[in-house]
């Protein structure tokens, strides 16, 4: 029975296992992912580096920079593309349903608790230079060539030219209205192969609303699995 059980946690373990970057990132409070969601977005991330599957990463919605840091150590010679407004996050709209607004108001009213208890990321002064500084650290250099750092809503800042392919794609937005855009957006975008991970599809209804709206109007996308976040893979032509 214990080497069993013993077999069972080694699985585990193995299956959740990460590389330093992502270790240290965690440690250091940089992200607001469980072990389960970086161990995923890891893996995702290595699959498709060893696929050779040809395109960009990106990430929508960065908040501290830690697993955007992980996707960027990782990129080889593909640039990294990270998006967000850099400060509050903006409210959710009707298509969203209550557990949304009632996240926001908390936000709004300034009662947010941040990692560990720490600082709430929205509340952050210059919270774009705090990210950039944190990537220094980590010896990635936002050149705004290889490493590109766009602040605003992504519907302004996130226009992809005929050219542009990406192989991952992590999206951490939350609400119906920036999850449906960038799914939409990039799903045109995305090299045969590739996936995009959605972080809030098992926490946000208006989240979950947008990605099976959009699942249902695209038949080159599959949802690959909900757990421990969506999975989302572009079928071969």
């Amino acid at each position: 029975m214990f080497q069993k059980l013993r077999r069972s946690l080694t699985k585990r373990r193995q299956k959740l296992s990460l590389p330093p970057v992502a270790r240290e990132v965690m440690r250091d409070g940089l992200t607001y992912l469980p072990l389960e969601r970086m161990a995923s977005l890891n893996a995702e991330l290595e699959r498709v580096v060893a696929q050779d599957v040809p395109g960009d990463i990106a990430e929508f919605g960065m908040a501290l920079g830690g697993s955007a840091i992980v996707l960027a150590k990782s990129r080889g010679k593909r640039r990294f593309l990270g998006f967000d407004v850099f400060g509050r996050i903006p409210p959710p709209t009707d298509r969203d349903a209550s557990d949304a607004h009632n996240r926001f108001k908390v936000i709004a009213e300034g009662k947010s608790t941040g990692i560990r208890d720490g600082e709430y990321y929205g509340y952050v002064d210059d919270l774009y230079g705090r990210v950039v500084s944190s990537f220094e650290k980590f010896g990635l250099s936002v050149d705004n060539q290889s490493i590109i750092l766009r602040k605003g809503l992504f519907q302004e800042t996130f226009l992809p030219s005929e050219s542009d392919r990406f192989c991952l794609v992590h999206i951490d937005c939350d609400w119906y209205d920036p999850v449906l855009f960038c799914l939409t957006s990039v799903s045109r975008c995305l090299s045969p192969g590739g996936v995009v991970i959605v972080d809030d599809y098992n926490d946000y209804e208006g989240c979950r609303n947008a990605v099976d709206k959009v699942l249902a109007e695209n038949a080159s996308l599959r949802l690959e699995r909900t757990l421990p976040h969506a999975v989302i893979r572009k079928q071969p032509v």
